[in-house]
C-alpha cells in the first residue's frame, strides 16, 4: 500500500499542467522503473519538445537560463542541474519493457553524446548524481 500511495502521489504531480523540466525528467524515470509505460511515454514526449538540440546532440536546461557563449579556446560545461536532468531523461529513455526500439536508442545516443561531452579532464562531471 505504501508503494501504491507513492505512485498515486507521483501521478498527481505528473498531471499538473506546469511541471518544471527537472521534475518531468525525474517523473519519467520513476514511471519507467514502476513499469507505467503510458506515463513514461507522455513525459518523454513532453520532454522531447523542450529538448535543446545542438551540434548533433540533445540535452535539457532550466527555463530562463542564458545561452552559453562559445569561446574559441574554452569549452564551458553545463551546470550540474543540466547534467543531472539530462541523465535522468537518458535513464527513462533506456528503462523500458520491452527493450527500447531502434528509434529510442538513436535518440538516446544523442543524449549520451552530450553527457559525455560534459566530462571534465579527469573524467568526472560537475554533477554529484
Amino acid at each position: 500500500s505504501v508503494v501504491r500511495n507513492a505512485l498515486f502521489c507521483l501521478e498527481t504531480a505528473a498531471n499538473q499542467k506546469e511541471n518544471h523540466v527537472y521534475t518531468k525528467a525525474l517523473l519519467a524515470y520513476a514511471f519507467a522503473l514502476a513499469g507505467n509505460r503510458e506515463k513514461r511515454k507522455a513525459l518523454l514526449d513532453s520532454l522531447e519538445q523542450e529538448a535543446v538540440r545542438k551540434d548533433g546532440s540533445v540535452h535539457w536546461q532550466r527555463p530562463g537560463k542564458e545561452p552559453e557563449v562559445d569561446l574559441p579556446y574554452h569549452r564551458s560545461r553545463a551546470p550540474s542541474a543540466e547534467v543531472e536532468m539530462t541523465a535522468y531523461v537518458l535513464l527513462a529513455q533506456l528503462t523500458s519493457q520491452p527493450a527500447p526500439a531502434q528509434e529510442e536508442l538513436a535518440f538516446a545516443s544523442l543524449i549520451a553524446k552530450w553527457i559525455s561531452s560534459q566530462q571534465n579532464p579527469n573524467g568526472g562531471f560537475s554533477s554529484t548524481q
